[in-house]
């Protein structure tokens, strides 16, 4: 009898001694299962950060991409305005030229109007000149012609005096009383 309690126990013992091995190997399971859970949920994570990481340096990247499009938009408005400003320049540099020409021809105008009007001057001046040249030219012959009429007269007044002078000193002719009729 205590032979078969004694085995009795024993097996009992080895029934708990196997039960706390099970027991055991289950926790041990468990902990492994659970380490193998954590592992994977590291690795989601990492991976999730991973994603994150690419997105933000993706954004970054499209930021710096549209920063360097408006850089570039920017640069382009500036080279059309710098362009455009060019253009005025040019444009009214041309309409200064014109005016700097127009300037010109009105002087060289004006300049030969006066020339023209001082050729009409001196046309009338020599006009003029002439005139007076003619009128002196017909003022001598006035004279030439009194002078002519001036020595006429005197040669008819010789004349006339020569013929009184003859007729003064030629003899009579005879006549009845002279001839003592």
């Amino acid at each position: 009898m205590l032979l078969l309690l004694l085995l009795l126990l024993l097996v009992q013992l080895l029934l708990l001694l196997i039960l706390l091995l099970l027991f055991l190997l289950l926790l041990l399971l468990l902990l492994v299962l659970l380490l193998v859970l954590l592992l994977v949920l590291l690795l989601v994570l990492l991976l999730l950060l991973l994603l994150l990481l690419l997105l933000l340096l993706l954004l970054l990247l499209l930021l710096l991409l549209l920063l360097l499009l408006l850089l570039l938009l920017l640069l382009l408005l500036l080279l059309l305005l710098l362009l455009l400003l060019l253009l005025l320049l040019l444009l009214l540099l041309l309409l200064l030229l014109l005016l700097l020409l127009l300037l010109l021809l009105l002087f060289l105008l004006l300049l030969l109007l006066l020339l023209l009007l001082l050729l009409l001057i001196l046309l009338l001046l020599l006009l003029l000149l002439l005139l007076l040249l003619l009128l002196l030219l017909l003022l001598l012959l006035l004279l030439l012609l009194l002078l002519l009429l001036l020595l006429l007269l005197l040669l008819l007044l010789l004349l006339l005096l020569l013929l009184l002078l003859l007729l003064l000193e030629y003899p009579r002719p005879l006549t009845k009383h002279s001839a003592g009729w």
